[in-house]
């Protein structure tokens, strides 16, 4: 009997210290996302992120690394000669090989304009998907999307809040929040060493993920 009233006892004990931060942080953690007020009144910067010279460094290397390739290609089509090797030759096996003959001319012209340009493509798409200023315009329905551009100038453009979708949220990314824009390829990649000037908000407006029905 005195075992089943010390286990009631127990039952009926308030919860500990670290029990009552916990519920009460829960909550004051929902009632800061309920008092956000997303129907500002001017423009506000929700994201900021100042990498200009990392992207100018990417952007070169693009372009060194397609000028190598094309040149690459260029004199594979124009210097290789049709020299016929004899197989049965004791050379190493790449001397037995007629890099003249038009199927591997062709093969090295073309693979070494394809490296090149991938390289350039990817460099590029990377710097276009890079969000450089997250911007909630003024009532609170649409935001403007700033992102580098190849040659140094900014890409912008503005759309309603729910053509965009953040596949993770900003408490749980470690490196990148991807966005999904409606109508677009690919994501448009939210660097956190950047600056959130407005953490909440951005949290309660572009951060949100949002399904879409087609």
């Amino acid at each position: 009997m005195n075992s089943l009233i010390r286990f009631c006892a127990k039952g009926r004990q308030t919860p500990s210290i670290g029990q009552q931060v916990w519920i009460n942080s829960s909550k004051f953690t929902t009632q800061r996302s309920l008092d956000v007020k997303t129907n500002v009144i001017k423009d506000v910067i929700l994201y900021k992120s100042n990498n200009d010279r990392f992207f100018k460094v990417v952007n070169w290397f693009g372009v060194s690394q397609f000028c190598f390739w094309s040149y690459l290609s260029m004199t594979a089509f124009q210097t290789l000669k049709d020299i016929p090797v004899s197989p049965d030759s004791k050379d190493i096996w790449w001397r037995k090989i007629n890099f003249g003959d038009s199927k591997w001319k062709n093969s090295l012209t073309i693979i070494s304009f394809v490296i090149g340009w991938g390289i350039l493509s990817v460099t590029w798409i990377y710097t276009l998907r890079a969000v450089k200023y997250l911007i909630l315009r003024k009532g609170g329905q649409q935001a403007t999307i700033i992102t580098y551009a190849p040659f140094g100038k900014n890409r912008m453009f503005t759309l309603d809040l729910q053509c965009i979708s953040a596949t993770q949220a900003r408490s749980a990314a470690l490196s990148f929040i991807p966005l999904k824009v409606k109508g677009h390829w690919f994501y448009y990649m939210i660097d956190m060493n950047g600056e959130f000037k407005n953490a909440l908000l951005f949290d309660n407006t572009a951060g949100l993920k949002r399904v879409w029905r087609d």
